[in-house]
């Protein structure tokens, strides 16, 4: 089994920043990357970013791209969001995500961390 935990969100103002940090632990072997999701209310989960454990490629959603960075720490079993910029329309419950699979499911998910950006 595996355990994710979110950490790092919280209230800021548009155009502050935000570091997400999210732990896997448990049986992670074998993982191949990870990803982090976003659901605001009424909303659909919403794909943010991915990055690969072993060369650390990186993807992004086109509503985030230059403004939020994907990295990881492979020796901590961590991954990061840092979050730039911050806009009304990004306050959601951001999720952590281990091994993305086809339609925006993934073998496990952390627990979310709220973050709200004021206008």
């Amino acid at each position: 089994q595996v355990q994710l935990a979110e950490s790092g969100g919280g209230l800021v103002q548009t155009g502050g920043s935000l570091k997400l940090s999210c732990v896997a632990s448990g049986r992670t072997s074998g993982s191949l990357n990870m990803a982090w999701f976003r659901q605001a209310p009424g909303k659909e989960r919403e794909y943010v970013a991915a990055i690969t454990w072993s060369s650390g490629t990186t993807r992004y959603a086109d509503s985030v791209k230059g403004r939020f960075t994907i990295s990881r720490d492979s020796a901590k079993n961590t991954v990061y969001l840092q979050m730039n910029s911050l806009k009304p329309e990004d306050t959601a419950v951001y999720y952590c995500a281990l091994d993305l699979r086809p339609g925006n499911q993934a073998r496990s998910w952390g627990q979310g961390t709220q973050v709200i950006v004021s206008s």
